[in-house]
């Protein structure tokens, strides 16, 4: 009698242990029951487990499709060095040596191959003409640059590098990008860390900046640049930003000083039309339009009761503005039915800029008091 107990007390432990636990199986796969134990229901786990491993995924394949296509960009350049004072052990002479002159070598940028030898970067990276630069590969190859292409009129520039056979990048469309999509960002981070790669996603469109980093020592005005938050350093200018296809969307351009994770890209649409010209002529095509001139501000416009626009100073004999009739002492007042307008004098300039070689442009010009209508053929700027 008493095995007897005994086994059906040990039976009844068993069928409470086997239902207890399936019931707390049970009861854990319940979504609010889940969520209240682990904050995620089964699926939803696994659905987010599966989103990163396949993110991972794509940016390991980007950087290893797109990596060896990006080069960094480097200068050797003479730079003073100061000795320090020299002292006599008796203290009667005191001597300032003269300076030594180094060379000195520093990696300043970043580029991205797009065909065979030709490399495409910012124009801020090499803006200096007094340094030699060379590009190196992912695999520590060093070239030589034969020849730089600067644009004059965007931050872009081109270098010619004989010998290098590398893959050239894909570039995709910056036509439809929207905020939100995910980037990838290549480059030599600081000027020290070679294809550094960063993500983020687009956080702007249609920024207007000045670019720059402290490499280049210079900034210019850019419009309509892309902004995103993936990390981009001083040292990155002139590498891809990427779309999560491996294309490339943008070239990196400038980082806001004194913030964190605002970088800015220059789209690549703006940046193929430019280098589908140039690849055509071999030099970038500059819209010239002949006057040297200056800004009419509004408080100066009221004081002499004349429009704003700008002033007309010199026509250069025999440009588009001389030969469509534009005189000195006029002021330009609209291009295109557009406004010329602004606190600088790079209102009319800008302007020009938006247009291409061979474009007859509409212009308005302020004359004695009365408003004239000229038709102009922007020409190549020599």
């Amino acid at each position: 009698m008493k095995r007897f107990f005994v086994g059906f007390a040990i039976g009844v432990l068993v069928v409470v242990s086997a239902v207890g636990g399936a019931l707390t199986d049970r009861l854990y796969n319940l979504p609010f029951i889940s969520k209240f134990v682990s904050g995620k229901t089964g699926s939803q786990q696994k659905i987010l487990e599966q989103k990163v491993l396949k993110e991972e995924s794509v940016v390991v394949d980007i950087a290893e499709q797109a990596s060896p296509s990006v080069v960094t960009v480097s200068v050797t350049a003479e730079k003073q060095t100061l000795e320090p004072f020299f002292i006599d052990p008796f203290g009667l002479f005191e001597f300032n040596r003269p300076g030594r002159k180094e060379q000195v070598k520093q990696d300043i940028g970043t580029g991205f191959v797009i065909d065979g030898g030709l490399v495409v970067t910012n124009k801020h990276v090499v803006s200096s003409t007094d340094g030699k630069y060379r590009v190196i590969t992912k695999d520590d190859k060093e070239f030589q640059v034969n020849k730089i292409y600067r644009d004059p009129t965007n931050d872009i520039a081109i270098l010619k590098v004989d010998g290098m056979s590398v893959t050239a990048i894909r570039l995709g469309d910056s036509g439809n990008l929207k905020v939100g999509q995910f980037v990838i960002a290549i480059g030599t981070a600081l000027g020290e860390f070679r294809h550094t790669v960063t993500t983020g996603v687009i956080s702007g469109l249609g920024r207007g900046i000045q670019a720059g980093d402290p490499f280049g020592g210079n900034a210019e005005q850019l419009d309509n640049v892309i902004q995103t938050d993936a990390a981009i350093n001083p040292g990155n200018s002139g590498g891809p930003l990427l779309n999560s296809a491996g294309e490339v969307i943008g070239i990196n351009v400038a980082v806001a000083q004194g913030s964190q994770n605002i970088g800015f890209a220059l789209p690549i649409n703006s940046v193929k039309e430019v280098v589908d010209s140039f690849q055509k002529t071999g030099q970038f095509e500059r819209p010239f339009l002949g006057v040297r001139y200056r800004m009419v501000s509004q408080k100066a416009a009221i004081l002499n009761d004349v429009p704003q626009g700008a002033y007309v100073e010199d026509v250069v004999a025999g440009s588009p503005a001389d030969n469509g009739g534009i005189l000195n002492g006029d002021i330009i007042t609209k291009i295109g039915g557009n406004k010329i307008e602004g606190k600088d004098d790079s209102g009319l300039a800008k302007e020009i800029a938006k247009r291409k070689v061979g474009d007859t442009i509409d212009i308005e010009v302020w004359r004695d008091g009365q408003t004239k209508n000229l038709k102009v053929t922007l020409q190549q700027s020599e």
